[in-house]
């Protein structure tokens, strides 16, 4: 199917891995030219040769770190007129109330929660002025779930859901449409990282990590590529009466 995406521009932060590679790759196959934010330079130029070598579409990178607010603005303004955003960035770590401390709360919220609210506040007015524009919020199952363990993620994630819902109320009066993904655990570098280590220490063995994801919904966790041909579809025409949706993507779990 046509997604009617072909030509436009997107921009996605946090792509130069995981889920926010794979929604770049996606959109690139169907014909968007892509902007990609991250911290690291030498990743962004490595998810940008992956993604020309295989589309003809133009592939730009911007290293910056979005926790800071002017660096988000820089960021926007260098990207130029943007089609599509797709906010992503953003790891917040796992603790309890009292285990994580002020400033790594502070320090997660200012990248993710705040990353994602300035980036819409930066391009949100060029794509009113336009009446043209999609916002992809790729937030996470844990606004939803709230564990305990993973407090600042499940508390910012769910700001997130609510700041989408609301922006989303607004948007079709501007002529645009806001919308968000939680997923559920994703097959990314950190996920499976953190399943060796726990393979590690509770099994003996590292390689024995997807032993971890057998009680998953169709005993995996996703890839990122589902979330990203998500990503696509929710930001093309193909869905143009959606908005302040919030889409969980857990396999049903």
């Amino acid at each position: 199917m046509d997604l009617q995406l072909a030509g436009k521009h997107a921009l996605i932060t946090g792509g130069s891995k995981g889920i926010g590679l794979a929604a770049a790759e996606v959109l690139a196959e169907e014909g968007c030219n892509v902007t990609l934010v991250a911290r690291d330079p030498a990743r962004l130029d490595a998810a940008a040769a992956a993604i020309r070598a295989r589309r003809q579409v133009s592939v730009r990178t911007i290293a910056a770190d979005l926790s800071q607010t002017e660096a988000v603005r820089r960021a926007a303004e260098a990207a130029g007129e943007i089609d599509i955003l797709v906010n992503n960035a953003g790891a917040i770590p796992p603790g309890d109330l009292l285990s994580v401390d002020d400033e790594t709360w502070r320090r997660a919220w200012d990248l993710k929660v705040f990353g994602f609210i300035g980036f819409c506040r930066a391009v949100y007015p060029a794509m009113a002025a336009r009446r043209t524009g999609v916002i992809v919020n790729v937030i996470g199952a844990a606004g939803e779930q709230f564990p305990p363990g993973y407090i600042v993620g499940a508390s910012g994630n769910a700001a997130l859901m609510a700041f989408t819902r609301a922006l989303g109320k607004r948007a079709p009066a501007d002529g645009l449409r806001v919308v968000a993904i939680n997923p559920g655990p994703v097959e990314t570098e950190r996920l499976v990282l953190l399943q060796r280590d726990q393979a590690a220490k509770t099994l003996g063995d590292a390689e024995r990590w997807r032993e971890l994801t057998a009680n998953m919904p169709f005993g995996r966790a996703a890839s990122p590529a589902e979330i990203g041909y998500a990503v696509a579809f929710l930001a093309s025409p193909r869905s143009g009466y959606t908005s302040g949706t919030v889409l969980t993507i857990n396999g049903g779990g």
